[in-house]
């Protein structure tokens, strides 16, 4: 049953069905990963990669030769750092000793750890955590810098965190409490990705001096996966939405989740979407800076499915009774969007923080603040790629005469309808196979 629907939902949805197929059928990768040269060490951190994170890994693998293997390596070094953290099985004694000085036992050869829970999910890359130190030491000198000194400050991050009782059981405090968490665990690794961008030659130097754009980078990412996850956190009782922003609608951060207040918990919902929001635009100003395509796509994936899960969070109630993403074919057109240049980003993000804006409740308390917001990201984008429209005018600096519109506007029509008649096509196709294959 789920399948047909998937199935429905789809022919109902062509334009996703559409981005399917020309993702999984005709992308072709930037670079593309050589496994036949690569030692068994090697081809065991990406088996740890792609068992770690799918989304992450499939980015990471396309990347540019002179950065796949630092990038696979620091992804994995900080993935290790988070599964000590998130631990609780792990006494504080021995939790917070080991955070402050995991950059040192990357040095040591052979070294791995067994410590962790049963039931923590990742606990299997600690225990073979040696070839992550082997080929470590393979790479240049400058990345494993880079890669230890991130390192460092996020471990001091996390223990002051691990030893910081009101947060344990009450979470985070004030805004600015929350900021410095995600600035932690995901601006640190903006830091550390735009260092070793820049080192490898694949970035403009130049960011390294706007250390606000590398920030919100990270603390953008960061702060969508928090808005997101508020029901499974709550279950996992953790509590990331600062107190400052949640006690304005609710006595208790559990009251945001009863039904009878489910207008205050979206207003309190539009507040923390607005504090995402105003890292958008340096999000884009900071892919302006990459020269290389593959670090381009590597960047701007993920920062086009935030805006797009923004976006779904926003007015959304369900956000508080289950984990809301987008769908399969929405990740799918955004991925075939993003890896084109900054324009088609810049309109990605135009076209959800437009949707956002229509969203926006005049009863919300937000409801100001949020729209210009909104106009900020726009008058951003406008700044960047000037657009002006008119009938019989000018677009894009050329001029259009009404014939060339009509002519215009009939060949989008016309692909409208082959998405529609392809979409059709496919749903018939796998039904006739599914209707073959249940008869024999």
């Amino acid at each position: 049953m789920p399948k047909l629907l998937g199935y429905l939902y789809y022919l109902v949805h062509v334009q996703e069905l559409r981005s399917i197929i020309q993702w999984k059928v005709w992308h072709n990768p930037v670079h593309e990963r050589d496994e036949s040269k690569e030692p068994e060490s090697l081809k065991k951190c990406f088996y740890f990669l792609d068992k770690t994170s799918r989304s992450f890994s499939a980015v990471i693998k396309e990347l540019h030769p002179e950065l796949l293997v630092p990038i696979c390596l620091f992804y994995l070094i900080l993935r290790g750092l988070d599964t000590v953290e998130d631990d609780m099985t792990i006494p504080l004694e021995k939790k917070e000793p080991l955070l402050r000085n995991f950059q040192n036992v990357l040095e040591k050869d052979g070294w791995t750890f067994t410590e962790n829970g049963p039931n923590e999910k990742d606990r299997e890359l600690l225990v073979q955590f040696n070839v992550v130190i082997e080929e470590l030491k393979k790479i240049k000198p400058a990345y494993r810098t880079i890669i230890k000194d991130i390192t460092k400050k996020m471990g001091d991050g996390m223990a002051d965190y691990a030893n910081n009782a009101e947060h344990n059981i009450n979470g985070v405090n004030t805004v600015k409490d929350y900021e410095l968490y995600c600035h932690y665990v995901a601006g640190l690794v903006g830091e550390g990705l735009t260092r070793l961008f820049v080192e490898g030659g694949l970035a403009n130097p130049a960011l390294l001096q706007r250390p606000e754009l590398m920030e919100s980078m990270g603390q953008f990412l960061q702060q969508v996966n928090i808005i997101r996850d508020i029901r499974e956190d709550l279950d996992d009782k953790r509590r990331f939405w600062p107190k400052e922003i949640w006690s304005q609608y609710v006595s208790k951060f559990e009251d945001l989740f009863r039904p009878e207040n489910q207008e205050l918990a979206l207003s309190c919902s539009s507040e923390m979407i607005l504090t995402a929001l105003n890292r958008a635009d340096e999000c884009l100003y900071y892919l302006a800076g990459i020269k290389d395509q593959s670090v381009f796509n590597f960047c701007a994936i993920p920062q086009s499915m935030a805006i797009a899960t923004l976006e779904v969070c926003f007015r959304n109630p369900d956000v508080f009774k289950k984990n809301v993403k987008i769908s399969k074919g929405q990740a799918c057109q955004l991925m075939v969007e993003s890896t084109q240049n900054l324009q088609m980003v810049c309109d990605v993000f135009k076209g959800y923080v437009r949707k956002i804006h229509k969203k926006n409740n005049p009863k919300d308390p937000n409801f100001l603040k949020i729209s210009i917001a909104c106009g900020k990201i726009e008058q951003f984008i406008e700044s960047i790629f000037p657009s002006q429209t008119a009938k019989g005018g000018v677009v894009s600096g050329k001029i259009v005469s009404p014939e060339q519109e009509a002519k215009e506007r009939a060949e989008r029509e016309e692909a409208k309808w082959d998405m529609i008649y392809m979409g059709i096509a496919v749903f018939l196709t796998l039904f006739i196979i599914s209707a073959f294959m249940v008869s024999i």
